[in-house]
């Protein structure tokens, strides 16, 4: 038996986890029936020999239980089978398990109907209709809801905002009595069966009743379904007063909705982009696994102003001593510890929340952000940094594309029907220029990289479009950094907003940290370091090469005005620990560091960066 176990294991690579196959379950449902199989026997088949199992814990820990019940195949494979967790949507049957949420069940086409089905969620919108009530239930997976019909008697408490658990058929309207009608699960515009007077016909436990009607076109990929819930079973499980809710089925503007800021994900559009949001830090994650890259967690607490603005918010504690024996701040950017770690573990990267106690009340600035920072040891050129931040772009812009929470954007912006809905997508950039900045950054050529010196010489015939007059010197401001994204950036032939890097700024104006150019510019002495650039944003992300010598990083420090520690005196400077990473073993390295907030505004065409965030802070405001 045991041979028998572990000869199938070996043939398979690497060890089984989730799912077992079939031949595997086979073979334990056989062994463990034949004479002489013991626990022991197939506990033993199913270690290798260091003694590490091979099977996920929850099924060796399911083994006894397996075998002692000689169980049949169709028990071994539901025994086996990954344990059942408290998904919204719930299925009579284990060959319908895949199916846990709205968006799952939206998407699920079955040819007959399908009986206790049990969807858990909140009310989004309630229509009368004759002797029933249309329901939009939506659990957050989905910018669209599942419709379901319920019996008017059934539904006196379900009220808009309502968490609820609805229990019954899930029904092919196609199949029904009124088939040659259209059934769409979407919400409607028809503002009569809004209020009622609207009553198509469709039926609930074999009845005809009331339903709302609405043309179902597209493809397959389309926003309609024709199938709906009819309901046998409700329980609120948490209600809504919907006279003082503040989300109403009607359009409220961006302002308006931050002023609620612990309610206003619950909006379609606005949890659509939460979701993006999670889609984009699964598919970063798994993009600098594969890049062999160390993901890390810096400190929040730190001893130093990193970028050296003095923007850094001071950290108190609650009494009057100081907690600390030091003035301590909030990080404005994890870069220098990212250093510390990449000098042990080669590559790492971060995606933290970061302050600035920046006084900037703009769309593009917020107090507490997320920075996404990455530091690569042994490299010698700045390309391989820039080309490093070029395919994590793409790569990110092509794992969307694939992922349900895009796609929503783009689809349902173009199939709205609901009135406020299509107000909340008219906020957002024009799709044509959004679709533009998806495709440069697909385009699969090196995105444009000119030094600062040719941008100076791009801006210059210009002068006069410019609030700011530019000065080689001088740091570009938004308004130069927005014109030349545009100008430079735009690729005629493929209708494209590609993002520019800009490189080598001058010394002067840039970071201690940043190595100097082995060839200056005709005007002054440089840094290898670049700033990508995007359209209507502006900078989006900043790096460079970062000084790896250490008698070159106190000359730098010297010329940013900053104080050189000296070793072994005592309260010397808070820095000493970024000298000591020089003296022992530094080797050549550059890193970045780019808005993740800023980025999501810039995919999703969000024209306020405080709008992709769940819960805002900036200047003068931090309400929840």
């Amino acid at each position: 038996a045991s041979h028998a176990v572990r000869s199938h294991l070996s043939n398979h690579t690497p060890p089984h986890q989730g799912s077992l196959p079939g031949s595997l379950l086979q073979i334990i449902h056989r062994t463990s029936s034949c004479p002489g199989a013991t626990h022991s026997c197939i506990f033993n088949a199913l270690h290798d020999a260091s003694g590490a199992c091979l099977l996920h814990p929850t099924h060796f820990m399911m083994l006894p239980k397996l075998m002692s019940r000689g169980p049949s195949w169709r028990q071994a494979s539901r025994l086996l089978r990954s344990p059942r967790r408290p998904y919204s949507v719930r299925m009579p049957d284990e060959a319908y398990s895949y199916i846990k949420s709205v968006a799952d069940l939206r998407a699920w086409q079955p040819g007959t109907d399908v009986p206790d089905v049990e969807v858990c969620g909140w009310v989004r919108s309630v229509r009368k209709s004759s002797g029933v009530r249309l329901i939009d239930i939506t659990d957050g997976s989905s910018m669209r809801p599942v419709q379901a019909v319920v019996d008017k008697k059934l539904s006196t408490d379900m009220r808009p905002g309502a968490a609820v658990r609805l229990k019954g058929t899930w029904y092919n309207a196609k199949n029904g009595p009124n088939a040659d009608s259209d059934v769409s699960n979407s919400q409607t515009t028809d503002e009569k069966a809004l209020e009622g007077d609207s009553e198509p016909v469709s039926r609930v436990n074999g009845d005809r009743v009331g339903q709302a009607s609405a043309q179902a076109e597209g493809d397959a990929g389309s926003a309609q379904t024709m199938h709906e819930l009819q309901v046998s079973d409700v329980e609120i499980l948490g209600s809504c007063d919907p006279q003082t809710y503040p989300i109403q089925n009607k359009y409220q503007t961006p302002e308006s909705l931050r002023t609620i800021s612990h309610l206003r994900s619950r909006t379609p559009l606005n949890s659509t982009l939460l979701r993006l949001r999670s889609d984009a830090t699964a598919l970063l994650t798994q993009f600098f696994f594969q890049e062999k890259f160390q993901q890390t967690h810096p400190p929040i607490i730190t001893s130093s102003d990193c970028e050296g603005a003095g923007e850094a918010f001071a950290v108190k504690a609650g009494g009057p001593a100081e907690f600390f024996r030091d003035p301590k701040y909030l990080t404005v950017s994890t870069q220098l510890h990212l250093e510390a770690l990449a000098q042990a573990l080669g590559n790492v990267w971060t995606l933290s929340p970061t302050f600035r106690a920046e006084q900037s009340d703009t769309s593009r600035h917020l107090s507490e952000f997320y920075m996404l920072e990455a530091e690569m040891s042994f490299v010698r050129d700045m390309d391989q940094v820039m080309d490093l931040v070029q395919r994590m772009m793409r790569s990110l812009a092509q794992g969307l594309k694939l992922l349900n929470a895009a796609n929503e954007l783009e689809e349902n912006r173009l199939d709205s029907r609901d009135p406020a809905e299509r107000l909340a997508f008219a906020d957002l950039v024009d799709r044509r220029e959004l679709q533009r900045r998806w495709r440069g950054l697909l385009v699969p050529s090196r995105w444009p990289r000119i030094t600062y010196t040719e941008a100076m010489e791009k801006l210059q015939p210009v002068t006069a479009k410019f609030e700011h007059k530019p000065v080689w010197g001088g740091g570009l401001q938004s308004e130069h950094e927005k014109y030349l994204a545009e100008e430079v950036g735009y690729d005629k032939a493929n209708d494209a907003y590609v993002p520019v890097f800009i490189t080598h700024y001058p010394r002067e104006i840039k970071a201690f940290y940043m190595i100097r150019s082995a060839e200056p510019a005709a005007q002054g002495e440089t840094v290898d370091c670049f700033d990508l650039l995007v359209p209507s944003l502006g900078e989006l992300a900043g790096g460079s090469m970062r000084e790896h010598r250490l008698s070159e990083l106190e000359d730098n420090m010297r010329l940013h005005g900053l104080e050189v520690p000296k070793r072994r005196v005592a309260a010397s400077n808070d820095m000493i620990w970024y000298l000591d990473l020089r003296r022992w073993g530094c080797p050549p390295h550059g890193g970045f560091g780019l808005g993740f907030d800023r980025l999501l505004s810039y995919l999703t065409g969000v024209p306020n960066i405080r709008d992709v965030v769940p819960f805002p802070r900036h200047y003068e405001r931090c309400d929840c």
